[in-house]
């Protein structure tokens, strides 16, 4: 089984979705003595935003010459090693924490680096097919706040809701949230609540072909 761990917190050892995927990444070894893990972490090697010229390059326009030279280069190999590190992995642990109702920029970062049409999905008749299937995907989850079957939750949650409508659309349809809610305000009932999830996950059956 090949993990891809990432975290995408900047607190560093105060961070709980840190502290959570070291757990599921644990509990997943703990199954699964020979699994190999890959951790990408976004803060201590962060990815770079998309930029025009890269955008050039990454999708090129038909009939148009992209720009070049080393930093483009650098920046377009990076691309394919973070879609490479994704289409290898059989299990995707993500450290999610909700920011201003929706995700760190670092994150999002390696979503827009990994979402490239013709490697991860491609287009059709039919409409948009993901390509990166056949993976579990584990999210950790954490929040200030409580919004999970609130009445404002969907007004609110854009960081949840977000995750799941991107890896779906990238062919992951298997995702599971180990949720942390509350944590400014019943951090160690958040804790507990996580580590309950993360106790009775099963995971097995994703292994290396």
């Amino acid at each position: 089984m090949n993990i891809l761990h990432i975290d995408a917190s900047p607190l560093g050892h105060f961070s709980v979705s840190r502290q959570l995927t070291a757990a599921v990444v644990g509990k997943l070894i703990a199954e699964d003595p020979g699994a190999r893990v890959f951790h990408r972490d976004l803060i201590e090697n962060p990815i770079s935003h998309l930029s025009g010229e890269l955008l050039q390059v990454l999708r090129p326009v038909p009939g148009s010459t992209p720009p070049s030279g080393p930093t483009l280069r650098a920046e377009a190999d990076q691309t394919e090693q973070l879609i490479g590190e994704l289409l290898a992995a059989n299990v995707l642990v993500i450290g999610a924490p909700m920011y201003n109702f929706s995700i760190p920029s670092q994150l999002k970062a390696w979503i827009d680096r990994v979402a490239q049409a013709g490697r991860t999905f491609r287009y059709t008749s039919e409409g948009p097919q993901g390509l990166a299937v056949g993976k579990k995907v584990i999210v950790v989850s954490t929040r200030g706040g409580v919004y999970a079957g609130t009445a404002f939750e969907a007004a609110m949650d854009h960081q949840e809701a977000y995750l799941r409508t991107v890896l779906n659309f990238l062919g992951m349809t298997d995702v599971t949230f180990v949720r942390a809610e509350g944590i400014a305000i019943q951090k160690e009932e958040a804790l507990a609540a996580a580590n309950r999830q993360i106790a009775e996950l099963h995971v097995t059956s994703a292994r290396a072909a």
